[in-house]
């Protein structure tokens, strides 16, 4: 499935978009700002990188630039009576629209870490999601200089979130969240370029110098997951990269993902997607 690059117009005396989304909403795209996707009217299906599941009213997502997404609404009889009453408000913003060493600065290494995992996409609940909504919902009737004051609330919250769940599986193309010599990202490196073969954790010890009682809880911190996990995680989204194509059978998205037999394959896609491939596979051609 082709994605397309849609961005919205960003008027010139203003530093972010703040947009008012009606049906149709946009299909299936990518963009290099940021986003930050409220809910107001309207329920279907949300596809955020190889991730699918239901949305309806108060759904919030935060998506990271160039991450794919789509909202698939559902029509129902009042739709076809009325025309349908779908809508989102939407905020976009670039990493540098407040200079390129903002988010640079030392206050605000949380944050910098936020927008970077945010590769994957988040979706917010409990009370940071009551907070964000609660800003949005202000932001609804405020003036532009207003609006702006209002995203640094928003990027405050940010800061110190901790209430939401990945989206998007790690792939091939996840944005490292490392520094540059940080040696956990020699052993990103690695999984990434050798997921579809067997991983011995002695090479990724001999890679990074480091001990099997340093590499597991600093890799963990990282990543907030073992290795283990995440390199099962990097071969499900892959996985799910070669269902959406539809053009290899199942056994053989198992092993070229790097999985050694169908069963391990099966059993570890519905642990990690809460579905079988075949189920994925089928609900995600049904939905485009």
């Amino acid at each position: 499935m082709k994605i397309a690059r849609i961005r919205l117009r960003q008027e010139p005396y203003k530093s972010f978009i703040v947009h008012n989304e009606k049906d149709p909403f946009t299909p299936w795209h990518n963009h290099p700002e940021y986003e930050l996707v409220l809910i107001i009217k309207g329920k279907g299906k949300r596809l955020v990188g190889d991730h699918v599941a239901r949305f309806e009213k108060d759904d919030l997502i935060f998506l990271g630039p160039f991450l794919p997404h789509q909202w698939v609404c559902e029509i129902n009889e009042a739709d076809l009576k009325n025309g349908p009453e779908d809508e989102a408000f939407v905020i976009q913003f670039s990493y540098d629209f407040l200079g390129k060493e903002f988010f640079e600065i030392p206050e605000n290494i949380s944050l910098k870490r936020f927008l970077i995992q945010s590769a994957r996409g988040y979706e917010f609940y409990g009370q940071n999601k009551i907070q964000i909504i609660s800003v949005l919902q202000k932001m609804f009737n405020m003036n532009d200089i207003s609006r702006f004051y209002a995203l640094l609330d928003l990027f405050e919250i940010f800061n110190f979130a901790s209430e939401y769940n990945f989206l998007a599986s790690p792939t091939v193309t996840d944005s490292f969240l490392l520094d540059k010599n940080d040696p956990i990202k020699y052993a990103m490196q690695y999984i990434m370029q050798n997921f579809q073969k067997k991983i011995q954790v002695e090479d990724l010890l001999n890679i990074t110098n480091m001990s099997y009682g340093s590499f597991y809880p600093t890799f963990k911190k990282a990543y907030t997951m073992s290795y283990k996990d995440y390199l099962l995680k990097v071969r499900v989204g892959y996985a799910c990269k070669l269902l959406t194509e539809e053009t290899m059978h199942i056994s053989e998205i198992a092993y070229d993902s790097g999985f050694e037999n169908l069963s391990n394959f099966n059993r570890q896609f519905k642990k990690i997607k809460g579905m079988t491939p075949s189920e994925f596979q089928k609900q995600y051609t049904n939905t485009i």
